[in-house]
């Protein structure tokens, strides 16, 4: 557990910059929920981080910002009765999340309606007055 966590050739995490919490599951579970750790929290400090490049660091606070509390990533797991499974899986959450995040987004070209198009939505537009239009009553000619 004390090696380093690989995110992306260019973003590896010294295993001294993960911060780990541990407490005992809530839920059913008797004796052994009640005295043993195996809720797992891992806390990575994105914000202050020397593994992080300065050009890596503010895409990752643009796209991880709802998930971060004072700058810090917070990844916690509560499904396996071992503590140990629940690292595991905690090592692998942070791992996705970041990739996730650091992964290219592409801009959306604008693109306007063909003409074509254009012309359809308002034969349909048509279309639907009149239809609502025979709808109605007949108005009284005046003369």
């Amino acid at each position: 557990m004390d090696e380093p966590l690989r995110v992306a050739p260019e973003l590896v995490i010294p295993a001294e910059e993960l911060r780990w919490r541990f407490d005992p599951s809530g839920g059913p579970g008797g004796q052994h929920a009640n005295k043993t750790a195996t809720r797992v929290e891992l806390a990575f400090d994105v914000a202050t981080s020397p593994a992080v490049p300065e050009t890596r660091r503010a895409l990752l606070l643009e796209q991880l910002g709802p998930r971060l509390v004072a700058g810090v990533l917070i990844v916690t797991v509560n499904e396996s009765r071992s503590q140990w499974r629940n690292r595991q899986m905690a090592r692998r959450r942070l791992a996705a999340i970041l990739q996730e995040a650091l992964r290219p987004r592409r801009r959306r070209r604008p693109t306007r309606p063909s003409a074509a198009a254009r012309l359809r939505r308002l034969a349909a537009k048509q279309h639907r007055a009149e239809a609502k239009r025979r709808r109605q009553p007949p108005q009284p000619e005046e003369d």
